[in-house]
């Protein structure tokens, strides 16, 4: 007797923070990288830098996590639907991008540790801790 397979297709998620080179580009690879969830994760900017940062590909490869991101504009994607947008900017300190898309909308706010001053190692530490903190908050959000 054969059994049928549903086939299903991801839900999307759209992580937005100002620069996209740091917390949304980690969020996105944490949840693309995580093989219990049907997502896919995409990140983008309301000012993007044009580079994803040093130190965030360097804590996702602490993991075995290897990030081909790119820093982007919101404006790249206007046009698509996605299921569940999460702003994980920090209120306090800066103006989180606005989606005017459809779909759920979520805020989670995460410092953003290219604004810690010290030493590398403590720079380094900063970027861990957001790693951790991103893993521990933004993966139970996502209904399996």
């Amino acid at each position: 007797m054969q059994t049928r397979m549903e086939i299903t297709t991801p839900r999307r998620v759209l992580f937005l923070c100002t620069g996209n080179s740091c917390r949304s580009q980690i969020a996105e690879a944490l949840v693309n990288a995580d093989p219990g969830h049907n997502w896919r994760a995409f990140s983008a900017g309301s000012s993007p830098t044009g580079y994803v940062h040093p130190l965030a590909l360097k804590v996702l490869e602490e993991v075995g996590i290897h990030h081909k991101g790119t820093s982007k504009s919101l404006d790249t994607f206007k046009d698509q639907s996605f299921d569940l947008i999460i702003t994980v900017c920090n209120d306090v300190e800066e103006n989180c991008p606005v989606w005017l898309g459809g779909g759920r909308q979520l805020h989670l706010a995460f410092a953003d540790p290219v604004k810690v001053a010290g030493t590398d190692d403590e720079k380094l530490k900063a970027f861990r801790r957001l790693r951790d903190e991103m893993r521990l908050k933004i993966l139970p959000v996502l209904p399996v």
